[in-house]
């Protein structure tokens, strides 16, 4: 009767913690969405895809200029539908996953640290300000956290379970990881390493050990081919386009190599990990916000916590648990040592449930400690109390001002279409880092998509240039006449012939040049 009690009260509380990451996550989501350049290309695929227009390439990456796989294309055209092409669908599907993510949080740091480790790794996950963020809008890497968590943990399975199906799935599931970001490659080399070691751990026959280790890899590689299979086609057909890219930008790149302080990155990208996820420290740029003393014991806060979280993760007593826990977080901290580019917090997005299970079960192991000591006891719900709260004010989506970036773009582009007479045009977007086809979305849904203008070798007539060039200014001041971008040079010289402030931009009209 009171095991029945307990499991009721506890069903109780990870259903308000869910409800709560509902909440944050799709709390006015149609104002907060990203709703740029990718997303616009993203969906615009997407739409695509549904006219039967299919593709074999996914998102490009944001360095090294190749592609990845076109899983997320695919997975995100259903929702896109389901919404009437409205860009929310997407979003309200990351958030989905995103709630789903707590979900197995809880049950994973169940498994590892017993109770009430699945409680409070959970809960402070779902109130995440970073975690909600990303969880909000369509991307390909906001599904790299619950993809790489089931991944890693279908991995423990099948070491211990020592049954190659099981190998076969982590690889099919790895190909799926691989499409969401070539961070992922991250998570490969802990597959490699762990799936090695955790059998040589599992089995005293050395004979033994090395048959099902490549047995193992066979079935990883196998699964793996078969659900990165269409990016492989597409390499195939074109003459592994993608992969003589990858394999330049790895070795005669500036982006990616041995380089800089390497200590100084990997102990960067640690700090970042714990104080950017549990206790939101501010980024670099917002740092002026706040006085030296609030920063050195914010600072101190998210190191200690780190600290705990590490020494928490060296109390794991199953040892198989342990290793993979350990090859996740250091060997992943270790790998990014070796990028010289600027570290983006969405690059750690394969790495955000890990600091939540290790402190959750610091928690708890000290929780179980205290036994029957109520002071004890209730400092550490205190000190949890005070994380959960902090982060819940910081994440607090009512009183935060949202971007209304999708209403934006399609206010902006319905008034573009209302210059255009019903004729066709050219359209052009001058911005300081974004891209047109979150305007180009909008167009093309209704049914009045612009005129590329092509290059003279490829149309010699000029065909492709209307008799009315559109210009969107999102970088203010702003001056399109003979401005270098291909979309306007193109256009040939020209007259303005009207502009007008709309939202946050400015839009001009221009016609020909005739002389007069």
């Amino acid at each position: 009767m009171i095991k029945k009690l307990q499991l009721t009260k506890e069903s109780v509380i990870i259903s308000a913690i869910l409800l709560l990451a509902a909440f944050l996550r799709l709390y006015n989501i149609n104002g907060f969405l990203v709703f740029l350049g990718d997303e616009g290309r993203d969906v615009l695929t997407a739409y695509n895809i549904l006219h039967g227009h299919l593709t074999l390439l996914g998102p490009t990456s944001s360095v090294g200029g190749f592609f990845l796989g076109p899983f997320y294309y695919y997975l995100i055209a259903p929702f896109l539908l389901l919404f009437n092409y409205d860009p929310v669908g997407p979003a309200v599907m990351i958030a989905f996953f995103g709630i789903l993510t707590v979900y197995f949080v809880y049950k994973i740091t169940n498994e590892f640290f017993g109770k009430p480790a699945g409680l409070f790794a959970s809960a402070l996950y779902a109130v995440s300000p970073l975690v909600i963020q990303y969880s909000q809008s369509s991307w390909n890497p906001n599904l790299m956290p619950i993809a790489t968590l089931i991944l890693l943990y279908l991995l423990y399975k099948s070491v211990n379970n020592r049954k190659q199906k099981y190998f076969f799935i982590v690889g099919l599931l790895y190909g799926i990881c691989m499409q969401l970001h070539y961070l992922e490659v991250f998570v490969g080399v802990v597959i490699l390493l762990y799936t090695a070691f955790g059998i040589y751990k599992l089995n005293p026959s050395k004979s033994k050990n090395i048959r099902m280790i490549l047995q193992s890899y066979v079935s990883i590689f196998v699964g793996f081919i078969i659900s990165f299979s269409p990016f492989l086609l597409f390499e195939v057909r074109h003459n592994f386009l993608n992969t003589r890219n990858i394999i330049m930008f790895i070795f005669a790149s500036k982006d990616a190599g041995p380089g800089g302080n390497y200590v100084t990155i990997v102990f960067t990208v640690l700090f970042r990990l714990f104080a950017r996820l549990m206790v939101d420290f501010p980024l670099a740029q917002d740092l002026k916000l706040y006085s030296i003393t609030i920063l050195i014991i914010w600072g101190a806060v998210g190191v200690l916590i780190g600290i705990f979280s590490i020494f928490a993760l060296f109390k794991i007593k199953n040892k198989q648990m342990f290793y993979l826990l350990l090859f996740w977080l250091f060997i992943s901290i270790l790998l990014f040592g070796f990028y010289k580019k600027q570290i983006y917090d969405y690059y750690f997005e394969f790495l955000y449930p890990l600091p939540f299970m290790l402190f959750g079960g610091g928690l708890a192991l000290l929780y179980k400690n205290a036994k029957q000591n109520p002071v004890k006891k209730s400092i550490i719900l205190i000190i949890f109390f005070l994380l959960f709260l902090f982060s819940l004010y910081r994440a607090d989506p009512i009183f935060k001002q949202a971007n209304h970036q999708k209403d934006q773009a399609k206010t902006i582009a319905d008034f573009v279409l209302s210059k255009t007479d019903n004729k066709p045009f050219n359209f052009a977007l001058i911005t300081g880092g974004n891209s047109d086809y979150a305007y180009r979305y909008y167009f093309t849904i209704e049914n009045h998509p612009p005129v590329t203008i092509l290059n003279p070798s490829q149309d010699p007539m000029r065909k492709s240039v209307t008799s009315q060039l559109l210009v969107v200014c999102e970088s203010l001041p702003c001056s399109p006449l003979g401005y270098s971008l291909w979309e306007v040079a193109g256009f040939g010289r020209a007259n303005i012939v009207g502009s007008w402030n709309v939202s946050v931009v400015k839009v001009y009209k221009l016609d020909h040049y005739t002389g007069y």
